[in-house]
């Protein structure tokens, strides 16, 4: 069995770190803070994994460590740069480089198919066709998809769309997989699967893995937890 060896990964930097990062709605004239000061810290290698019940901010912090969106006070850092300081543009670029999205909705494009929807987020960074049709390929051989490359998602059983869409994930090689809830839709066996693949390219591709849950079944996979309750975190612990 695969161990982690936490003195290396402790020695690692920083990939994503928050610092007292609230995020706060207005709703008419009432204010709601989704995220209460939320302090984490992500280290290169690691693979975390973020509990939390239904309504404890998972999806606005989701939003904070993917830098899809700017917090209201506090700071938020992506491979050392504050984010808050980079245009739309120059975030969207930094984004697209470092972090690899998985949804527990697929969020395939369904007129196209396996290897369009993979090639896709690699036009935004410049990849000529060519470039992008091999890629798009290799990875999908490398998820075990390579019978369906010409297929589209509604020809497809939900755990091959996710490896679809882990393997559009990988488009870019980012340095972090961001996982959001990826078995929410898929049979225990099929779920399963997703992921020991998000285990292998944790343990084999040396991917930083984060994962948001609220299953506590899945945190087995993790070498970190962190507990998210009412907008912050309450506690962390190793695996």
């Amino acid at each position: 069995m695969f161990r982690y060896n936490l003195d290396v990964i402790d020695k690692m930097g920083s990939i994503i770190k928050l610092k007292n990062v609230w995020k706060i709605y207005k709703m008419d004239e009432v204010e709601v803070p989704a995220l209460r000061g939320l302090d984490l810290e992500v280290k290169k290698g690691e693979f975390l994994a973020i509990l939390g019940p239904s309504g404890s901010g998972k999806s606005t912090a989701l939003n904070m460590i993917g830098s899809l969106d700017i917090p209201t006070k506090g700071e938020v850092y992506l491979d050392g740069v504050n984010i808050s300081t980079l245009t739309e543009s120059d975030l969207a670029q930094l984004r697209g480089k470092k972090i690899g999205f998985v949804f527990q909705v697929f969020n395939l494009i369904p007129s196209l198919d396996a290897v369009g929807n993979v090639a896709l987020p690699m036009i935004f960074q410049g990849k000529s066709r060519d470039y992008r049709i091999k890629r798009a390929k290799q990875i999908l051989t490398k998820v075990g998809l390579d019978h369906r490359l010409t297929h589209k998602p509604s020809q497809m059983s939900g755990g091959e769309r996710q490896r679809v869409a882990i393997a559009r994930a990988l488009s870019n090689d980012p340095e972090v997989i961001l996982a959001d809830e990826p078995t929410g839709n898929l049979d225990s066996k099929t779920g399963l699967e997703v992921m020991e693949l998000l285990k292998e390219l944790h343990k084999k591709d040396k991917k930083t893995i984060i994962l948001v849950t609220h299953d506590h079944n899945l945190v087995k996979y993790s070498h970190r937890i962190a507990y998210l309750m009412d907008g912050k975190i309450l506690k962390t612990r190793k695996v």
